[in-house]
């Protein structure tokens, strides 16, 4: 195992179907599409961007590695992103290893060693400290030893990775009816993998213009406090629900990405994150977890053109379905239980503001889009940044 490929080796991601939902799209008064990356080899987008990192890694050691050890992949990782290494990595005929978090689930840990990883270890209260861990101890290890090249495959910060989760961008060019552009672009932010990615692809298709939504839950909402703050910050602790998106600072590029006029991030609850799996569920049979869900959220309720001006029932959405493998039937019924009266508090909460002014509706849409910019929220106009209310 692991004699090197060719540079012409199958890539380990394949193209995903561009879906129009109909039920997402009378909620929302325009046309939403779902680019279905859950059905990715390893469940998500990290199929693209882990992939991708591990093809140039390959395709270098065929080049310098004249001794021809073996590799050896190791990643970091809360569960998909080393999901994806090793799927990635099998697929290709090497070896890969895990370093997870002490808080990802057991269920997880059992679906990375079934597709086929030479090692799970779990080390550290968070990403953060699971993959320092990687990096100092485990990596240094191998290198002392000697007998193989163990490569370390970060989850997220890698331009590599940003090159191949771009890839996504012309799929949906070609995809999307007539070859137009969408009106706007709704992803998740954890670390900023998918983030940058999604940028990089819409740069070079020339649609830097087109705006993007950056959705976080509270609790993992490094971005948005990055942003807030005008400089990158480090979260002390991920208390959200959605733990893949639990990194605790988001990588450099993404925040510098994040303070462009078109792209406006977004924080919801918990609560409403979950009503996004379950709203997904009943009425597009797809399973996400939490961190999927919250993209769908917005969606819902006509909520989307408070934050995108313009939309009408002829405009275009893309919400990526990042996906994510850390999730059941049986959660997604727990979840539905234990957020639901939460859920309808927020619910009656907002439909108590309509009829108010647009600022008051807007109390749950967090941070203009550039920090440095305060005016900058959605339409461009000199308005009040307003904080999100953990009562409402």
């Amino acid at each position: 195992m692991g004699s090197y490929p060719a540079a012409t080796a199958r890539k380990p991601w394949i193209e995903t179907p561009l879906v129009e939902s109909t039920a997402l799209s009378l909620s929302a008064n325009c046309r939403i599409f779902l680019k279905l990356e859950l059905l990715q080899p390893a469940g998500s987008f990290k199929s693209r961007g882990i992939g991708n990192l591990i093809l140039e890694h390959i395709k270098h050691a065929a080049a310098e590695n004249s001794a021809h050890k073996p590799l050896h992949f190791y990643s970091s990782s809360g569960g998909n992103a080393g999901l994806a290494c090793v799927a990635a990595a099998r697929s290709l005929g090497y070896k890969a290893s895990v370093v997870v978090p002490m808080s990802t689930k057991l269920s997880m840990i059992a679906k990375i060693k079934a597709a086929g990883a030479t090692d799970v270890i779990q080390h550290g209260e968070s990403w953060y400290y699971a993959d320092s861990y990687l990096r100092n101890h485990i990596l240094e290890d191998v290198q002392t030893n000697g007998e193989e090249i163990g490569i370390y495959i970060p989850p997220f910060d890698d331009p590599r990775i940003w090159q191949g989760v771009s890839t996504m961008i012309p799929e949906i060019q070609s995809q999307l009816p007539d070859g137009e552009p969408p009106n706007a672009i709704i992803l998740s932010v954890g670390g900023g993998g998918l983030f940058s990615g999604v940028i990089l692809g819409l740069d070079k298709a020339g649609w830097s213009h087109i705006p993007v939504l950056a959705m976080e839950t509270h609790g993992a909402d490094s971005l948005n406090q990055s942003l807030n703050a005008g400089e990158l910050i480090t979260l002390p602790a991920i208390t959200s629900l959605a733990k893949s998106l639990g990194a605790i600072r988001v990588a450099d590029q993404a925040f510098e990405y994040a303070r462009r006029r078109s792209v406006t991030s977004v924080v919801l609850e918990d609560a409403e994150a979950v009503m996004g799996v379950c709203r997904l569920a009943d009425d597009e049979r797809l399973l996400v977890e939490p961190a999927c869900g919250v993209c769908v959220a917005i969606c819902y309720e006509d909520r989307l053109r408070e934050v995108v001006k313009d939309l009408g029932p002829e405009s275009r959405v893309v919400v990526v379905v990042c996906g994510g493998s850390d999730v059941t039937v049986e959660m997604v019924g727990k979840w539905r239980e234990e957020f639901g009266e939460r859920f309808r508090e927020i619910r009656e909460h907002r439909k108590g503001l309509e009829g108010k002014g647009e600022g008051d509706r807007k109390r749950d849409i967090v941070v203009p889009s550039d920090a440095t910019l305060w005016g900058n929220l959605v339409n461009g106009k000199n308005e009040e940044v307003w904080e999100v209310d953990e009562g409402c």
